[in-house]
């Protein structure tokens, strides 16, 4: 079932939204060669806890199975859910998705953001930079009207064109008061075709996008999801509203620009 928010419900999201902004760059401030994915988790779940929030991810999942950590941190050909490890340690030259959700007054915020470690080569960074432009190309198409078919071939047709892998098994998907909820947003697929789009719909368009093929394959672990081919993967996200004439963003990566501006590749 799909759920029509309220403007009052909005501005709750809007606030768990913004925390999740906020905390991935927070996040972004110890993202450096040698730093280990659980210490960016650390980082993270104090900052949640510290804005009086719950991390969304931590416990979510299959009883028995539940997801151990505050982040999601998938790394090079990890396309998401990436358990954080004090094993894993960044190096330079990758590139490390960074997932998060938060659960605040009732109501979640989940988005993503691909970093370069230090200094990546140039065909790493125009991948990054192609899904995050295929990111805002999909939002241009979540209007009042519209269908899921025009987000998610908006978002393929940019992606395809450059030569990428466009992920078929993982989708975005409605959020509120759950984390996942109708409908499902797939990056792929014809225009004119799925849910027909409403004002007050609220979602999360995440592109999910490879250097070569689409197939994936999930870890023994239950949770890692890598590419078959082993090659690297990005993943952006926003929550967004759809609205009359242009959907409105409820996430912002103003806070992770304001903390990489002066970096190498700061200019994805």
């Amino acid at each position: 079932m799909i759920f029509l928010k309220s403007e009052s419900e909005i501005e709750k999201m809007r606030t768990s939204a913004q925390l999740v902004s906020r905390t991935l760059a927070e996040v972004a401030k110890h993202i450096e060669p040698g730093v280990t994915t659980a210490k960016l988790d650390s980082v993270a779940d104090d900052f949640i806890r510290e804005h009086n929030a719950r991390p969304a991810f931590k416990g979510y999942g299959p009883k028995g199975n539940e997801f151990p950590g505050t982040l999601c941190i998938s790394v090079n050909e990890e396309v998401v859910h990436g358990i954080p490890s004090e094993k894993r340690k960044l190096n330079e030259g990758d590139i490390v998705s960074i997932d998060c959700g938060v659960e605040k007054d009732g109501y979640y915020g989940d988005h993503a953001y691909t970093f370069a470690v230090g200094e990546c080569d140039a065909e790493t960074i125009q991948l990054l930079r192609t899904t995050l432009e295929s990111l805002y190309k999909g939002i241009d198409q979540a209007v009042h009207g519209n269908k899921i078919g025009d987000i998610s071939h908006a978002v393929q047709t940019h992606c395809e064109a450059e030569g990428y892998g466009v992920v078929r098994d993982l989708v975005g998907h409605g959020l509120g008061k759950s984390l996942h909820e109708d409908p499902s947003v797939p990056n792929f697929g014809k225009p004119g075709r799925g849910s027909r789009l409403r004002s007050g719909m609220t979602l999360a368009v995440e592109p999910m996008i490879t250097m070569g093929g689409y197939e994936v394959q999930t870890l023994d672990d239950g949770w890692t999801v890598v590419t078959a081919d082993k090659k690297v993967a990005a993943h952006y996200e926003h929550d967004i509203v759809v609205r009359e004439g242009k959907a409105e963003i409820l996430s912002t990566f103003d806070y992770i620009r304001e903390i990489t501006k002066n970096r190498i590749n700061a200019d994805i």
